[in-house]
């Protein structure tokens, strides 16, 4: 299978952390872990000549064959010059790639797991970027898989790592356990009732950061917001996940807390809200991508709240995806202007909610 077939099957299948089935799925969409880690015999990514960019590759790539056939985990790799700028687009969408490896540099590749669960970046910002991802609010049992996942590479491959620094990164800001743990959240009880940016704020003020859909430098659209601990440094995994939960749980009460204030005393408000949202995706012939983010964030509270007895879930989550630029094109199965996306997004969300 070409990495183009093996992309357009990737477009088929549903995606893991998108589902329905995780612990408070209604307002944490997804978990997410990451470790940073570079090989000590290199220089790190950016001043790496491309002769050892292409060794590294091959290095991980041959020690992520092994892996997949000792622990019987199906894997697929996806060198990044051999797939085009839209396919790459594609796996961002997904969260699969960041949006500096949409345009990497040499000796860069993407192994990940058939449900897309798992995955490694070769080659970004530093060597290996190790991630796991699940579905709601997941981060206990994901520190256990992306740990057992790093015990087996550092059996093959000599991490660079320093007895005070910990890992050592390309960034300074990831020394340490070179850990990222974060959750993104759909709030747009908090939003509705003006409470986003007191809660921004205060997140800020205990070492966290806020970013938007696509991770670091992407901007908030459709009340989504990803959560996650900004240094790596003088604390252990545990003692930051365990950070992190605590203040993720207090946002989730929150949340739940605006909404029901919603329902209780602007009960017409929020279903002029849901419905104006659902009537202008129901009934479009063009819409943007931000819109369509907007409205189907409102659609996506009135399901969560019962609103709708038909509509469920996993056709809204499925749609968040479906609209963006990439997947509109795979959709379509050719390129397509701004005006032709807007005109096919449009078709494909009445097609959706119509039906």
């Amino acid at each position: 299978m070409t990495p183009s077939e093996a992309i357009n099957d990737l477009f088929k299948q549903k995606v893991c952390w998108l589902s329905d089935s995780g612990p408070d799925d209604d307002i944490a969409i997804s978990s997410r872990i990451r470790f940073a880690r570079n090989l000590s015999d290199y220089d790190f990514p950016i001043q790496a000549a491309d002769a050892a960019l292409c060794e590294i590759r091959d290095q991980v790539l041959d020690c992520m064959r092994h892996i997949s056939v000792s622990e019987k985990i199906p894997v697929r790799e996806f060198p990044m010059d051999e797939i085009s700028v839209l396919d790459r687009k594609f796996l961002m969408e997904r969260h699969l790639i960041s949006r500096e490896f949409v345009n990497p540099r040499n000796g860069a590749a993407l192994v990940t797991s058939r449900e897309q669960g798992t995955f490694v970046m070769i080659n970004e910002e530093d060597h290996l970027r190790i991630q796991v991802l699940a579905p709601g609010f997941q981060l206990n049992s994901l520190w256990d898989r992306i740990d057992h996942l790093d015990d087996l590479l550092s059996e093959s491959l000599q991490f660079a790592y320093d007895k005070r620094l910990g890992y050592l990164t390309a960034c300074p800001t990831n020394l340490g356990t070179a850990m990222r743990a974060s959750v993104m959240l759909h709030l747009p009880g908090l939003a509705l009732t003006n409470q986003i940016e007191t809660c921004v704020q205060a997140i800020g003020k205990l070492g966290l950061t806020v970013r938007g859909l696509f991770g670091e430098g992407s901007k908030n659209q459709g009340n989504f917001y990803q959560i996650s601990n900004q240094s790596s440094l003088g604390e252990s995994e545990q003692e930051i996940i365990r950070r992190l939960s605590a203040i993720i749980g207090q946002i989730i009460t929150n949340e739940k807390k605006a909404r029901s204030l919603l329902l209780a005393s602007k009960r017409s408000f929020l279903l002029n809200h849901v419905s104006r949202a659902y009537g202008l995706l129901r009934h479009s012939y063009l819409i943007s991508g931000s819109e369509a983010l907007e409205a189907l964030s409102a659609l996506r509270l009135g399901v969560d709240m019962g609103m709708f007895q038909e509509l469920k879930i996993h056709t809204v989550n499925e749609l968040f995806l479906l609209v963006q630029r990439a997947h509109l094109q795979k959709y379509s199965e050719r390129e397509l202007d701004q005006n032709e996306r807007d005109e096919v997004r449009a078709s494909l969300l009445r097609e959706k909610l119509n039906s």
